[in-house]
């Protein structure tokens, strides 16, 4: 086993000055904090890396550096610090990731500050954090790279080092493709290449992992299958581990006894009240300003509350040096100044408010004596306070209310889930909170508390490290080899011993090559005549599967003794028999989808629209390329958009946008074929996406290849359709034995 390196905007460590000597400490920030508790726990000795390397920005000066480095070995990983020029690195850090990156990920796109200079900024740290890895990686390394400030950085790596094993987590929501599209083009294809440069991306929920793979789809081109990728030859995986808690820690903080001194002033200095308690970061998404008018109107609303409940509020500061955050800020206490200046009395005041970073043991007390913890951001990427909020209340009494727009909200559902901008579900929600009985809010605490308990951080770190060492295994299982002449001949063999025989091929770009219009692509009497030679074979069952409707291939191919499937399995032709639908559909859906297209038609020179009895397509293979891409990932969109919840489906083809009715395909109708013939012998061919739906379903059945130089999940690519016919006459050649001595 090779070593762990953890990758992060900032190392976890900074240098204590205590007159003039240095000390090196280690900060007690969430992702150290999980690892640390992963490389103490039992589930590591699994996984017995040989050393821990975290490479990030020092906070610190070199010469500081120097004097303290030969304190390493007091700490629990070894430290590779970045000096960085301090401009560049505020253009990279206060700049594009988070004058950029932040908001608009955040949903806050009128916040986003397009600065050309941020952008190549942040390109050049990315750069300086490859360049001080590349040296460092050794064969056998795991490589975790965490957070939006290093988008870039896998695909650098990747390009140094292609074997790598490269892991990287997004700690921030992604946004939806309509959010994320906004981004100049430079931008958001160098930030999903970057990305894809990893192994696996890891998101806190599933739907952050939807928007990332409907992005790759639209802005690169790149579709996905479940939750895989295909994309430069590599296999990735982009799937949903949502952070955690090291939950023990928590549960168990109120037995020191200097958390319980904390406890135990907080109940004696608000005796006889009500506590309610919000920690935050300084930060717009946090939704401090809605959170307080919430409160306000709450005790506007219910006015029986006053003077028997306290909102405790303490912020954490959080760049300060950034204009926004310091007028936030002041937005803040000048209504916190606002509800107590209107409400309290000499002996109450509502909102007990700091300023400043709590210790754990007094933030432990807290939650502890907390009745209700009211944690609304606007939108969060997880929000680990409201875990740990659950995870203190060792008593299992309290009530969380939790904004409906954190990823949390997605694992504790027993919680009062709220619209955080809604301040009379708020307001509503805090009274339901302080008259909950004890036992509902034991019952809803037993039920969250189990499930922190089960996915902790330790299972976090264990689970993604895990599947990062499968995704590896697989991708040496899938790597798709280019068809070679010994695998060649190995097909040509079992071909010819075979004593039953299927030959499932595509029709354009596999058989004939594409042409500007498609009745153009009228096979030619060399592919008739190769074809019928197949036909002819009595052990064979050649199957032509095309995307084209069975009235053209009926004109081109009727009169030959095989198989037809058209328009990708909505009817097919049995050899020797008639035409039979798999469905019967009414096409009225036709009127809806075709003046949407013709729009399309429109905007982009040389597309056109192709009609068939089942399919309408959007042809766009004689456009500008740029164009047309362009033009088919909105269509693409919209179309998608607009048939949510129906029974038609968008194909995204080569030069192609088709739709169809769901619940038929080329791998639904190839996989009925071989079942009914059990064939000894199986070839799939063909070039198009449609066309992987019958190398997915046909798997080890097959001999699958695919006339392309992508990724596909084919067993074996051919780079040009002239090696298709080839590949087809060679099999009908006699054997000569020699020729096999080598296989």
């Amino acid at each position: 086993m090779g070593r762990l390196i953890i990758i992060s905007n900032r190392l976890p460590f900074s240098i204590d000055h205590e007159g003039d000597q240095l000390s090196l400490r280690q900060s007690s920030g969430g992702l150290v904090s999980a690892i640390k508790s992963y490389i103490e726990s039992e589930s590591s000795k699994n996984r017995a890396f040989t050393d821990k390397l975290w490479v990030g920005v020092a906070d610190f000066p070199q010469n500081e550096w120097s004097v303290v480095s030969e304190q390493l070995t007091s700490v629990d990983f070894q430290i590779n610090p970045l000096f960085l020029n301090k401009i560049l690195y505020k253009d990279y850090y206060n700049g594009f990731s988070n004058s950029v990156l932040w908001p608009l990920f955040h949903y806050f796109p009128s916040l986003v500050d397009y600065q050309a200079h941020y952008y190549d900024a942040y390109v050049k740290v990315n750069r300086a954090f490859a360049d001080k890895l590349i040296p460092l990686i050794q064969p056998d390394d795991t490589i975790w790279i965490h957070d939006y400030q290093l988008m870039l950085l896998p695909e650098m790596i990747r390009a140094e080092k292609p074997e790598a094993t490269i892991g990287f987590f997004l700690h921030i929501p992604f946004p939806s493709y309509e959010l994320f599209r906004t981004l100049p083009a430079e931008w958001k294809t160098g930030l999903l290449r970057g990305i894809l440069g990893s192994d696996l991306v890891g998101f806190h929920t599933h739907d952050y992992a939807q928007h990332f793979l409907q992005s790759v789809k639209m802005i690169l081109g790149v579709d996905s299958y479940f939750h895989t990728i295909q994309y430069q030859d590599r296999m990735i995986k982009a799937d949903l581990f949502p952070i955690s808690i090291d939950y023990k820690k928590f549960n168990k903080a109120c037995d020191d006894p200097e958390t319980k001194q904390y406890y135990n002033e907080i109940k004696n200095n608000f005796e006889g009240k009500k506590i309610i308690f919000s920690v935050d970061r300084l930060d717009y998404t946090k939704g401090l300003m809605d959170r307080l008018s919430a409160f306000d109107y709450f005790l506007d609303q219910y006015p029986d509350w006053r003077e028997k409940v306290v909102f405790i509020l303490n912020i954490v500061p959080s760049r300060d040096d950034i204009q926004a955050y310091t007028e936030r800020k002041q937005q803040i206490e000048q209504k916190i100044g606002t509800i107590n200046g209107k409400v309290s009395t000499i002996t109450w005041q509502p909102i007990i408010y700091r300023y400043t970073h709590l210790p754990f043991n007094e933030l432990a007390a807290l939650y502890k004596a907390a009745d209700v913890a009211l944690i609304t951001p606007l939108r969060d990427g997880m929000n680990l306070v409201a875990k740990e909020y659950v995870a203190s209340c060792s008593a299992r009494k309290g009530v969380l209310i939790l904004s409906e727009l954190a990823g949390a909200a997605n694992e504790l559902n027993e919680a009062l889930l709220v619209n955080p901008t809604d301040v009379i579900e708020v307001s509503n929600a805090i009274n339901r909170a302080l008259t909950m009985p004890v036992d509902e809010q034991q019952q809803r605490m037993i039920l969250m508390q189990q499930r922190l308990s089960d996915y902790d951080v330790i299972k976090w770190v264990s689970d993604f490290l895990d599947q990062l060492s499968n995704v590896k295994q697989e991708q040496q299982k899938q790597q798709v080899k280019h068809l070679d002449d010994r695998t060649s001949s190995q097909i040509h063999l079992h071909y010819q011993i075979a004593k039953t025989r299927c030959l499932l091929l595509d029709y354009d770009g596999t058989l004939v090559p594409y042409a500007k219009q498609p009745k153009d692509a009228r096979p030619n009497e060399d592919l008739r005549t190769l074809l019928t030679d197949l036909s002819n074979d009595p052990r064979n069952l050649v199957v032509i599967i095309s995307g084209r409707e069975a009235e053209t291939l009926e004109n081109w191919l009727g009169d030959l003794p095989l198989m037809l499937v058209a328009e990708h399995g909505a009817s097919f032709k049995p050899k020797g028999e008639q035409w039979q639908q798999t469905v019967s559909i009414p096409d009225q859906w036709k009127n809806e989808i075709r003046p949407i297209m013709q729009l399309f038609v429109t905007h982009c020179v040389g597309s056109f629209i192709e009609e068939k009895t089942n399919t309408l397509a959007w042809h766009y293979r004689n456009t500008h390329p740029d164009l047309g891409f362009t033009r088919s990932r909105e269509l693409i969109n919209n179309l998608t958009q607009l048939l949510q919840n129906t029974m038609l489906q968008v194909v995204d083809g080569n030069k192609v946008v088709e739709v169809r009715m769901s619940g038929f395909d080329k791998g639904i109708m190839a996989l009925k074929i071989v079942n009914d013939l059990q064939p000894d012998f199986v070839l799939c061919m063909g070039d198009d996406t449609t066309d992987e739906d019958m190398f997915k379903a046909l798997g080890e059945r097959a001999y699958s290849i695919k006339v392309s130089n992508g990724p596909t999940a084919a067993q074996y690519t051919v780079f040009s359709q002239q090696k298709v016919l080839q590949l087809l006459k060679r099999l009908m050649l006699p054997i000569v034995n020699k020729q096999y001595a080598g296989t």
